[in-house]
């Protein structure tokens, strides 16, 4: 582990810590390969690839496939279940870390070791001296800093697995970093009953209003649902800040300890300021209101976040929305060098010491799928997980013969055992600093959507929404969540999506005009592309159908996910629906359906 000298650097040199990775990328490129193949070419997956013994980079480049989880998992299933982690990377594996798993299917188990954790942590720490060049004073207040965790899953190796935001919060390093300035208590934060955890942050938060500067979480999603709790338990906040007594329904032993040297007495003075600021009708602006001294929001707002960036702005009342980086389970890809720049330009720069980046282009408009070509490969046994034949590799490019403007799927190898990894996201070359390319997250390039011959991606839906809930906007209505699924109950099939809107003024759902948002499924489907029109009008697709959902419909459908085993931390929204309950819920919450026209507009 880093100690705190080297950590002392890091914040005495950062910005020419920073100035030296991006400019020696290509040396650095090269010889993170170097590293990792020198590393573990013995092992039992990669030796399978370099018969004769040669682990350069040609014969990498020549003979390791591609590959994505699936193709990895009979490995890591057998680390988990007890053999030794040599067989896939020769330093000794010490934890899984699970992704979301919200999209479907089962959270897939990522392995780190402990020169990962540390390479991440690198990153957080390079981005801390990137954001206090932009706000000053950050080192003389706390932040509000919302953080949940959940159970760790044992395997039979006796490796644990969990989220990595609850891996970290119980690491030394956020401990004797991040939690020490905190409102939070590391007992609020390490509740694994997440109302009641939720419940002592913000209290403690607006407890400690005047001191706080900033408000900081994971995602997007988890801000937004923290404000519809504030929302639903402004008053009995209130009545805890009044009177100087914890809800009894706090049982938590570790949260009523924490919080018994925070709410020390009455305070009816702040009670009765925030139950002014709570009880307007509009909340717009909220955040301001509550925290006066906040110098910007914290949180992931980029691909699937996207859709929360109104609804922040909207409470913020022009705080900055800040996007620090781009991580996922499986690598820490780069930061944001322009923490000031708006949610929906915000590129990240990608850091060439954490792991080897190679890219696969795809169509210049981002929609198309990756150039394809024939090479074979070296025989492997089945029991690798990679079958024996001529596979389909892509045309991959190093990070540093990207080009400007282009589109790419991104492809990571790991000191952690991934291997020329399809992470699944598409970027887009937006620039470099220095010899480092810069990239912006493009939605996802899956399949979200199909009937018969129509494919609609994750990006197509999410063009074609922001393309309708214009429409919206002259009328005050916002679209604060969104999803979606295939019905094909009936012939032919159609679209459904589910909107949940609000009024900039007040919580109130907006009066449903019957043409106005029909105007809205006229305009998703003129944003499809020519294969779903083409099918429309031919009549192999139903007329599209929008459901309109009443407030806090979203927020039951993530505690949904969150009960079967999402970590409320880590919680994507998922743009497609797959799972028979999850549409159930959301049609429980239905207050108006409306088809698009017969004809497409």
């Amino acid at each position: 582990m880093a100690g705190e000298s080297e950590i002392k650097e890091i914040y005495e040199n950062g910005l020419k810590i920073l100035e030296d990775l991006t400019n020696n990328a290509d040396e650095l490129q090269e010889q993170m390969l170097e590293e990792i193949l020198t590393r573990n070419a013995g092992t039992e997956y990669l030796s399978r690839f370099f018969p004769n013994g040669q682990a350069d980079k040609q014969s990498f480049k020549t003979n390791v496939p591609i590959v994505t989880y699936e193709d990895i998992k009979p490995y890591i299933d057998r680390i988990a279940n007890g053999e030794t982690s040599s067989i896939l990377v020769a330093d000794p594996i010490t934890r899984f870390i699970q992704s979301s798993g919200t999209s479907g299917g089962q959270p897939k188990l990522i392995p780190m070791t402990a020169e990962s954790f540390e390479k991440r942590k690198y990153h957080n720490l390079l981005f801390d001296i990137v954001v206090k060049k932009c706000f000053s004073g950050l080192d003389e207040g706390k932040s509000l800093l919302l953080l949940f965790i959940k159970p760790e899953m044992g395997t039979p190796s006796g490796l644990v697995a969990s989220p990595y935001t609850a891996f970290f919060s119980k690491t030394n390093t956020f401990k004797n970093g991040l939690a020490k300035f905190s409102t939070s208590p590391i007992d609020t934060i390490l509740c694994l009953e997440n109302k009641q955890s939720m419940y002592c942050q913000l209290l403690s938060g607006l407890l400690q209003r005047d001191k706080i500067i900033r408000i900081s979480s994971s995602f997007a999603s988890v801000l937004a649902r923290s404000i519809k709790f504030l929302e639903d338990y402004w008053k009995e906040f209130l009545s805890n800040i009044r009177t100087g007594y914890l809800s009894d329904w706090i049982t938590d032993p570790g949260c009523r300890n924490a919080m018994s040297s925070i709410l020390t007495g009455p305070n009816p003075e702040l009670a009765d300021l925030i139950q002014q600021i709570c009880q307007d009708i509009s909340w717009e602006g909220i955040i301001k209101k509550l925290w006066p001294k906040i110098k910007y929001i914290h949180c992931i707002i980029t691909g699937s976040m996207s859709q929360y960036v109104s609804l922040l702005e909207f409470y913020g009342g022009g705080i900055p929305l800040v996007s620090p980086s781009y991580n996922s389970s499986e690598c820490s890809f780069g930061i944001n060098l322009n923490p000031l720049s708006k949610p929906f330009d915000v590129s990240y720069t990608f850091l060439p010491h954490t792991a080897y980046f190679e890219f696969l282009p795809v169509n210049n408009d981002g929609g198309g799928k990756s150039r394809e070509f024939e090479l074979h490969v070296a025989s492997a046994t089945e029991s690798s997980g990679i079958k024996n034949e001529t596979m389909a590799v892509n045309e991959l490019v190093d990070l540093m013969n990207v080009k400007l403007g282009q589109y790419y799927e991104v492809v990571v190898t790991t000191l952690a055992g991934l291997y020329r990894y399809r992470v699944g996201d598409v970027l887009k070359v937006t620039g470099f600093y220095n010899k480092s390319p810069q990239f912006q997250f493009v939605e996802q390039k899956n399949v979200v959507l199909s009937i018969g011959a129509d494919k609609t991606t994750e990006e197509d839906l999410s063009k074609a929404i922001t393309n309708a809930k214009l429409i919206l906007e002259p009328f005050g209505i916002m679209l604060t969540a969104y999803s979606s699924y295939s019905d094909t109950s009936s012939t032919p099939g159609r679209y459904v999506l589910f909107w949940e809107l609000k009024m900039r003024g007040s919580n109130d759902l907006p009066k449903l005009d019957a043409k106005i948002m029909e105007q809205c499924c006229c305009m998703v489907e003129e944003s499809f592309d020519f294969t779903y029109k083409s099918n429309r009008k031919g009549g192999a697709i139903s007329a599209l159908e929008l459901r309109v959902v009443k407030h806090g419909s979203f927020h039951e459908l993530m505690d949904f996910y969150i009960s079967k085993g999402a970590s409320i931390s880590q919680y994507k929204p998922p743009c497609c629906l797959k799972s028979e309950e999850a549409i159930k819920i959301l049609n429980s919450g239905m207050v108006g359906k409306f088809f698009s026209p017969k004809t497409v507009c």
